[in-house]
């Protein structure tokens, strides 16, 4: 009797086992990769999938810190999914500032942050894609980037142009740079497996 009452239970999780299984193979199926080489390009080029129609990335609630230690900022280029918020840290002994001309090129989404003192932070969230040069009024020598992604794939070239971006859906998708140099762009169809790409 006993044994008989386990059986619907047993095969309710059996199933369950099966159905998670199933999710798990066709998301690795679905997930695929771009590798290829951006010519010309300088160590640290972003590459990434630019917009994906129907598909709305935000890294909101996200944080990451950009410091300002030893007169520069550190890192000196930062890579974020719109939505992210950057904590802009001053580890200097002397006040510091942080703005930016621009975004992608648009004065109009420009800011200046203010200067505040060591120890403090002051932090903005990014919601506009594109680079962002930064800049500190008080120290003109220092600079550095922050650039802004519309999707979470991207990577950064190698030495020699190279790169590798996982987890990409299949489809029609425009591949694009930031940094390093010219911005470069191509359409690429994403298949099954790992689809190749030069720049």
């Amino acid at each position: 009797m006993k044994s008989l009452l386990h059986k619907p239970l047993l095969s309710a999780v059996s199933i369950l086992e099966f159905l998670v299984i199933v999710a798990a193979l066709a998301s690795a199926i679905m997930a695929q990769e771009i590798q290829g080489k951006v010519s010309g390009a300088r160590a640290g080029t972003v590459v990434y999938v630019d917009w994906i129609s129907g598909k709305d990335f935000k890294g909101q609630g996200k944080h990451v810190t950009m410091d300002q230690k030893g007169m520069t900022f550190r890192p000196h280029s930062l890579v974020v999914l719109r939505g992210t918020t950057v904590d802009f840290l001053n580890s200097d002994a002397v006040g510091h500032n942080v703005y930016w001309k621009s975004v992608g090129g648009d004065k109009s989404k420009g800011n200046n942050m203010g200067t505040w003192p060591q120890g403090q932070t002051k932090s903005f969230v990014f919601w506009d894609a594109g680079a962002v040069p930064l800049l500190c009024n008080v120290h003109t020598e220092m600079s550095g980037y922050i650039f802004v992604v519309p999707t979470p794939y991207y990577a950064l070239t190698k030495a020699d142009g190279s790169f590798d971006i996982k987890g990409v859906p299949q489809g029609h998708l425009t591949l694009k740079t930031m940094g390093g140099g010219a911005s470069k762009s191509k359409q690429v169809d994403v298949g099954a497996g790992i689809t190749n790409v030069e720049l």
